[in-house]
């Protein structure tokens, strides 16, 4: 029965769909077909890596709280090295910029230039074409076919030691999660301003779209333990887990201003550092109001300690009233007994009289 009621809906969609005129039909297809080619050039959602691998679901436009921060990542640094090693490929195993370098130059993401403000802008006039990075930072590579292919050896990945990232702090009023999302990164190549040597300077090369990268990125596995070779996970897990290690470098804020702008001394950067994390942790406490294990084990300690002496208590007042009622009972029960017995001796009294009278 269920099969009949399937095949009679399924003949009358292919009756509805024939009825449309065929102007119509052609005009359907050309958009579907339009919106397909859209997604393929912008790498959303219908990509197959999106498909295949899902990732951390996007931030809501509308959360009712949320501070954007700014953090450098210095890959020399335990937490963070990595996404550093391999420097040079091993087999399937490459580091971060290697991979991002890859998709990049295969037209699997977008690469987008960084403007001197250092903010990230994702708009099409700023988007970066491979040959004027190649170029800008004399990259070797040979053009075939109007593509650019770029020899492992040749992909300056040794010279990527830094990244910017941009994170989002926010707090869904829908879930009630405070949670933290990567919005944006940027590797930063470090290398002498000259070909005479000098001092290693930073070089911003690009911003990359993270919820473009990473589908990508779920297919990147990387060491994550020294101690534990057996230990791994994907580049997405790593920063989807926080496990980096970075300092606050700019905020979103009204003047639009870097740390460095207003702190001029590196006491005063250390200081300013200290105090954002500390708002943003504040925050999160007054939501929900985490302690530190050392106070959540004393205030157990205490909570027990007052319990404790809260039944201490209760068993002596419940003992004090038992006593009480048993002697007030007791009372009740003995006194009809001195009754009895002050009248039988008034009554001996009387007759041991009445008889003295009559002798």
């Amino acid at each position: 029965m269920k099969r009949l009621f399937v095949v009679l809906i399924m003949a009358g969609v292919a009756t509805l769909m024939s009825a449309q005129p065929s102007k119509r039909r052609v005009t359907t297809s050309n958009a579907i077909a339009t919106q397909a080619n859209a997604n393929a050039s912008t790498g959303s959602g219908t990509d197959r890596a999106s498909l295949m691998f899902p990732t951390k679901q996007a931030m809501p436009d509308d959360v009712v709280w949320r501070r954007d921060v700014y953090r450098e990542l210095d890959l020399t640094k335990d937490e963070n090295a990595p996404l550093y090693y391999p420097v040079e490929p091993q087999g399937r195993q490459v580091n971060l910029f290697t991979y991002i370098f890859q998709l990049m130059m295969t037209n699997r993401i977008q690469a987008y230039r960084y403007n001197p403000d250092g903010k990230e802008n994702f708009e099409a006039i700023n988007k970066l074409p491979a040959k004027e990075l190649l170029d800008k930072y004399e990259i070797h590579f040979e053009e075939k076919a109007g593509k650019y292919t770029v020899d492992n050896s040749d992909v300056p990945s040794s010279e990527v030691t830094r990244y910017y990232i941009k994170e989002s702090v926010y707090l869904d009023q829908r879930t009630a999660n405070f949670s933290t999302k990567i919005t944006a990164l940027c590797p930063i190549l470090m290398r002498s301003e000259n070909d005479f040597g000098g001092e290693i300077v930073p070089q911003p090369l690009f911003w990359v779209n993270y919820d473009e990268l990473a589908p990508w990125l779920a297919k990147l596995p990387i060491m994550a333990s020294n101690y534990n070779n057996a230990s791994n996970m994907t580049a997405d897990d790593y920063f989807a887990m926080n496990r980096y290690n970075g300092k606050i470098y700019q905020t979103n804020n009204l003047q639009g201003r870097a740390l460095a702008n207003y702190c001029t001394t590196d006491s005063a950067m250390i200081k300013e550092q200290k105090k954002i994390e500390k708002e943003i942790s504040d925050f999160e406490e007054g939501l929900w109001g985490h302690m530190s294990p050392e106070d959540s084990i004393k205030a157990a300690r205490q909570d027990s300690i007052r319990l404790a002496k809260e039944g201490t208590k209760a068993t002596k007042k419940k003992t004090t009233t038992a006593r009480s009622t048993n002697n007030r009972a007791n009372a009740s029960v003995k006194t009809p007994k001195t009754k009895t017995s002050s009248s039988a001796a008034s009554g001996g009294t009387a007759r041991v009289s009445a008889r003295r009278q009559r002798r």
